[in-house]
């Protein structure tokens, strides 16, 4: 969407970068003229202009829509995974499998998925315009001042520059542990830095500018707020367990040794473990989520209740869905919880997440209904089945049974490996091009959606879990209970207690409810690897996935623990659903019509109006899936039944059997739950080559 899709002045920055190696070296910013640049706040304001275009770019495409994001963040974890077979794409399925318990590490190639000009180098072209802009505000006359007086829009921009640096070495220590640092213009980023000194560095310098920020600006740029819950991310991430090369010395800020409290045993030179420091880091992420709360209230909303008023008997009653949909309805609108989305515009541009990560499409490219969407993310079955509460309102809005024709009709995605709605099993249903209001039909990737890289709910887990890891229970607890009694619509419903006992302890049932929160965004995985849960939930999903496919094979269905049953065959047909219940698009299943085989599971079904795009329905208008079968055992008399009024069989669980290996083999594939898992990705040979460091982890080095 748009928001003011950034031109005024880019050249000013970008036109300057020469290409990735030079961005490796990170020389090209010094080009820039700093006195131009930081000679009035509308100069300085059109140089954060394009820097935030760079990142735009970058964060769509190769952090949280496509790139690394699309091939181990998203899939990788016990609740999501790839659609298509490992054989068809290894160079995203090793990663994802943790390369095979970290044996497969040295065997695989450093461009099997990476490119040169990939996420480092976009990453590290982010830092280098960010250098820039900081140094020439450090070497203003009234540096100091800004710090002294009061808020002033030239405090605020410099704020976002030392905002927009952490962001880019929060993701680069996400994805390749220790890396290069500087803050200067003209220094090469050579020789790797420890992550914790890096983390540490990135704090402070966060801590400092935080007061010169305005808790208010558009949510397309950085905020007090965004600045608060960034501190309390990189806190969090500081004092969770990581895996750490063994090659490097490492030391904290002030140049001591750090040492460690360790986790299972060594992996290619390298150990799981965090720093024995690790509460004052859980310390700093709690006092930043909660000054968030206490002075910044009101430049995110939090809905308690769903403020959409029911049409045409359609349901809404889901405040969780209605953060979706209003990221749906429409460029220059934001959603009332994000604190900060990077923008995108409809009909232009590359729009990398909704197509790689929304509910799939197998329509063609162009003039479709809706356009192609890949599908790159699915849901393990047995996650959705087993482990997701069938009363929880977020389970429908993050998991989808079907997709689209393409042609303005619904169809089920089989288990078979595949991509689009043609196969690849559950998928992901946050953003659906059916659910815009005007959507794009003209091109695929185009949808316009904005990405929402953070948003309130986030922080009160985040802080939430921090007041439970040092013992606050009480208010642990407060947050915990308003993120799951939205979801299930009462604390009744939500049996909190229950829940906690279940998990163990209320942190790792704080820890768990993220996965719910966050189903298909890419959070599960680094959160699992930070919290120390990694092993505990893969093994966990291996087993229910064991269970589930014994059971398959035995009896040709499974019942999980939870009471849902996953059988070999479902039966579907094609209703008209303007005849049936008067729309196509389903919303949530009211409350007792759960065997309503077209409003159950909801938020799916089709755009109401496709005519109007130009769809035409030659053929009639039997547009929606009726589903029976999907979460019981069906008796004899029952298919019998179901048979005679027009419903056919499609394989489900038999498809799952079928594909055993893909389901259950390559799931963390040989990890042993002990060794440290080699989660991080190989530096690429230009990298190590400009760099001058080697590869760890027993990755190659050529």
């Amino acid at each position: 969407m748009n928001k003011g899709i950034y031109t005024a002045l880019i050249i000013l920055l970008v036109g300057l970068l020469p290409a990735c190696h030079d961005f490796l070296e990170t020389h090209s910013a010094s080009t820039m003229d700093g006195d131009f640049v930081t000679s009035s706040e509308a100069n300085i304001r059109m140089a954060m202009t394009g820097l935030y275009e760079t990142w735009r770019v970058c964060a769509q495409g190769k952090v949280f829509g496509d790139g690394l994001w699309y091939a181990a963040d998203v899939p990788g974890s016990d609740i999501t995974r790839h659609p298509e077979s490992f054989a068809n794409q290894p160079g995203r399925h090793w990663p994802e499998c943790l390369y095979q318990n970290g044996n497969y590490a040295g065997q695989y190639g450093l461009l099997s998925y990476l490119k040169e000009d990939d996420i480092y180098a976009g990453l590290y072209k982010i830092i280098a315009v960010s250098n820039a802009i900081t140094e020439s505000f450090e070497a203003r006359e009234d540096y100091e001042s800004m710090f002294t007086g009061e808020r002033t829009g030239i405090g605020q921009l410099y704020g976002e520059a030392v905002a927009m640096r952490a962001t880019a070495y929060r993701e680069l220590i996400k994805n390749f542990g220790d890396v290069p640092y500087n803050t200067r213009i003209g220094e090469a980023a050579v020789g790797l830095v420890g992550r914790d000194w890096i983390y540490e560095k990135c704090l402070e310098e966060l801590q400092r500018v935080e007061p010169l920020m305005s808790p208010v600006t558009a949510k397309n740029r950085f905020s007090q707020t965004y600045v608060d819950g960034l501190i309390g991310r990189m806190a969090l991430e500081a004092g969770g367990y990581q895996t750490r090369r063994g090659d490097l010395a490492r030391v904290n800020l002030k140049g001591e040794p750090v040492t460690y409290e360790q986790l299972g045993t060594a992996n290619n030179d390298a150990t799981y473990a965090r720093r024995t420091d690790w509460q004052r880091f859980y310390a700093l992420a709690r006092t930043y989520f909660r000054k968030a709360f206490d002075e910044h209230s009101g430049t995110a909303v939090f809905h308690d209740t769903d403020p959409r008023t029911d049409d045409a008997g359609r349901i809404y009653d889901n405040p969780y869905q209605y953060f979706f949909q209003q990221m749906m309805n429409g460029d220059d609108i934001y959603a009332d919880e994000s604190i900060y989305e990077y923008p995108m515009q409809q009909g232009i541009g590359y729009d990398a997440r909704p197509y790689s990560f929304g509910r799939p499409s197998d329509g063609g490219s162009k003039n479709a209904y809706p356009c192609k969407a890949y599908g790159q993310g699915r849901i393990n079955p047995a996650f959705y089945y087993g482990v997701f509460d069938p009363q929880d309102k977020r389970r429908d809005v993050a998991v989808t049974v079907t997709g689209s024709d393409g042609e303005g009709r619904e169809k089920l995605i089989p288990f078979v490996p595949n991509s689009k709605a043609s196969g690849g099993g559950l998928a992901f249903n946050k953003w659906d091009e059916n659910r815009q209001a005007n959507p794009w039909v003209a091109t695929q990737r185009n949808s316009g959606i904005n990405g929402p890289y953070m948003r309130l709910s986030e922080m009160y887990l985040g802080y939430a879990e921090a007041c439970a890891a040092l013992g606050d229970y009480r208010e642990a607890r407060i947050y915990l209970d308003r993120i799951r009694n939205r979801a299930f619509g009462s604390a009744a419903k939500a049996r909190t207690d229950a829940f906690i006992a279940r998990e163990g302890s209320l942190l790792n049932a704080i820890i768990q409810e993220r996965g719910f929160e966050f189903a298909g965004e890419g959070d599960r995985r680094f959160t699992l690897v930070r919290t120390g849960l990694l092993p505990v939930k893969v093994r966990y999903i291996k087993e229910l996935t064991r269970a589930m496919i014994d059971g398959l094979k035995t009896n040709g269905y499974y019942t999980f623990p939870n009471g849902n049953t996953i059988s070999d065959y479902i039966y579907t047909k094609h209703v008209d659903a303007m005849q049936t219940v008067g729309y196509r698009l389903t919303a949530q299943c009211p409350e007792g019509m759960e065997d309503d085989p077209l409003l159950y599971p909801g938020w799916r079904g089709q755009n109401d109006s496709w005519e109007k795009y130009g769809c035409t329905y030659a053929d009639g208008t039997e547009t929606n899936l009726a589903i029976r079968g999907l979460f019981k055992a069906l008796s004899t008399e029952e298919i019998t039944t179901l048979l005679s009024e027009g419903y056919v069989p499609q394989a489900w669980g038999a498809d799952i059997v079928a594909y055993e290996d893909e389901y259950y083999t390559y799931l963390f594939y040989d990890y042993d739950y002990v060794k440290a898992p080699i989660y991080l990705w190989p530096f690429t040979p230009q990298i190590l080559s400009v760099g001058g460091f080697t590869n760890g982890y027993g990755f190659k080095n050529e």
